[in-house]
This record gives C-alpha cells, sequence and structure tokens, in this order.
C-alpha cells in the first residue's frame, strides 16, 4: 500500500470537515463514477471519502488519481458479503479499509466473484422472465463498469426505467428482494475467509451496517471479533441515534475502531444522494489511520492484537 493513502492533503480539519467512508461507484451499484464521487464530495464539503464498490476495486485508482486534482482525500476499500446465518438475509457485509488493492491474491478472489456476480445476473434474468417480466441482456450488461460486479440494484433500476416497476423500492418487494419470486442468492464467502482476505491485503476488516438484517449484543460482537473484526460501522445512514449510541458502547467496551459512512449509491429513485447527508467527523477516520500505521510498524500485520 502506497503510504501516501494515508495521508491526508494538509487541510485544516475544523468541525465543518466531514468524512464519508461506506460510498459505491459506476464500478459496483452505484451510478455516480469515481470522478463524480469525488465532484460531489467538493460541492458537499466532504474531505475524505471511502470508496467501497462490492467485489472490486476498480474505481479505486480513478477516485484516487481525481481526489489528488479536488484535494479529497481517498482510502480504498472494498465490500464484501460473507455467510451469516442469523442475518435476515443470511448475510453480512465486511468492509476492508486501506487494503492493497493491486494485491494479486485478493484480485484473484475478487474476480471468482465477480464471475459468480454474473452467473447470477442471468439466472435472475430468467426468473424475471417466467413471471412475464422480458429485460434485454444487452440493457442489463449496458454499464461496461459495472458488468463485472453486477447486482440487484442494476436490475431495479431498469425495471423503474422501462416502466415496470414505479420505484426501486417496488421492484425489491415485489420481485428482486430476499424471498421473492426472482430472488437469487449471491455467492458468498464464509466470514473468517471474508476477514482474512482483507487482513492479507494489508486492509483493516469492520463490521457493516450491523443493525441492516442482524441483531447486535455483546454475545454477537464477541463472536465477530473471535472471527477478526477490527471496527464496526457505527454511524450509518439506516442507524437511528439510539442505535448510534448502542454501538458507540459496544466498540468502547471491547475496544473496536469506529468508522461511519453514508453507504451512497448516488441518486437511488431520483433521490438527493446521501454523500455528505451525514456530519462524520474527520476524528473518525485518524483513529482508522492509527490503527493502519500501528500495524505497518509491526512485523506481522495486526491479525491477533486484539
Amino acid at each position: 500500500m502506497q503510504r501516501l493513502l494515508l495521508n491526508s492533503y494538509n487541510q485544516p480539519m475544523d468541525k465543518e470537515k466531514y468524512i464519508d467512508l461506506h460510498v459505491h461507484t459506476t464500478y459496483s451499484d452505484g451510478n455516480f463514477s469515481p470522478k463524480e464521487v469525488i465532484k460531489y464530495c467538493k460541492k458537499v464539503n466532504v474531505v475524505a471519502v471511502g470508496i467501497t464498490d462490492h467485489d472490486t476495486t476498480d474505481g479505486i485508482k480513478e477516485a484516487v488519481e481525481e481526489g489528488k486534482k479536488e484535494g479529497i482525500e481517498v482510502i480504498p476499500g472494498v465490500e464484501l458479503s460473507a455467510e451469516y446465518e442469523e442475518s435476515t438475509e443470511g448475510e453480512v457485509h465486511i468492509l476492508g479499509y486501506y487494503i492493497d488493492y493491486e494485491d494479486k491474491f485478493l484480485q484473484q478472489k475478487l474476480e471468482l466473484f465477480r464471475k459468480a456476480r454474473q452467473e447470477r445476473a442471468y439466472k435472475i434474468i430468467e426468473k424475471l422472465r417466467s413471471l412475464n417480466v422480458f429485460l434485454d441482456e444487452e440493457e442489463v450488461f449496458k454499464n461496461k463498469n459495472s458488468a463485472q460486479s453486477i447486482g440487484r440494484l442494476h436490475f431495479a433500476r431498469l425495471m423503474v426505467e422501462k416502466k415496470i416497476t414505479s420505484s426501486i423500492k417496488e421492484a425489491f418487494e415485489l420481485y428482486l428482494g430476499y424471498n421473492r419470486p426472482a430472488y437469487v442468492p449471491k455467492v458468498k464467502l464464509k466470514l473468517q475467509e471474508a476477514i482474512s482476505m482483507i487482513v492479507q491485503s494489508k486492509g483493516v476488516p469492520v463490521l457493516a451496517h450491523p443493525y441492516f438484517g442482524i441483531c447486535i449484543d455483546s454475545k454477537t460482537i464477541k463472536k465477530f471479533i473471535s472471527y477478526g473484526i477490527k471496527g464496526i460501522e457505527v454511524y450509518h445512514s439506516k442507524h437511528h441515534k439510539n442505535v448510534v449510541e448502542e454501538l458507540t458502547n459496544l466498540a468502547e467496551k471491547y475496544g473496536l475502531i469506529i468508522t461511519g459512512g453514508s453507504d451512497c449509491h448516488g441518486t437511488v429513485d431520483s433521490s438527493t444522494p446521501l454523500l455528505g447527508s451525514m456530519k462524520i467527523s474527520y476524528s473518525i477516520l485518524e483513529q482508522l489511520k492509527k490503527y493502519k500505521e500501528k500495524c505497518e510498524n509491526v512485523k506481522d500485520f495486526c491479525l491477533t492484537d486484539n
């Protein structure tokens, strides 16, 4: 990992400077290109952004280059899906921060999951056809960037565009959501494997949006820690104030890094982008940096320091 990605751009970090560590681009299921993400950060006074696309790191380089031009700090990341039976959808998401996104092992693994996503997309197309919903394959895969990491949100957007459904929410409720008639599960990693992939690529594994699909308590947190989780996404666009307080207490009790992000996918149903809507202090990022830098100063990356 290039150390320059750990450094800020020497901007004075006053109380009006904010971060967003969970943003998706057109390289997965967002509809902002990496350049557009950076430009929007500038517009809404977000000084540091985490690029965390699903199963791909292809948008990071573009974001880093644009970030240098605009004075926006870019945190290279990824979001992985892992099996977890106690979740309402049988999975949890793991964020990896400050990964070496050029790591060969990581890229080989991600390529396997991108191929699995494409196979899943064809299965969704067939299921929709059986329901008399016809989507052209070329239109489904029209975005050359996101085609490699295609997900249900791509289908939902196209269904709205074709006036098959009135909204993305309706597309999920009627067809694409968990246990709905066109639902096809993703190929998922074992939880320990997802965390190990991030650690092996010199990244910091963080449990994403804990209150979105799973119930978090001390017992659950200790289980994730035993698997190697180092942080928890306390601040998220779907976390209410009482949830933030509860997660903060758990993180502090068990010595976990606190992170936060909007989980922005660009404009959804023509809504205002979530990027910049959360006022997450730059001090949150500083703690993540301290942990990463500490790990870089030991021979073996922080695998068992909890």
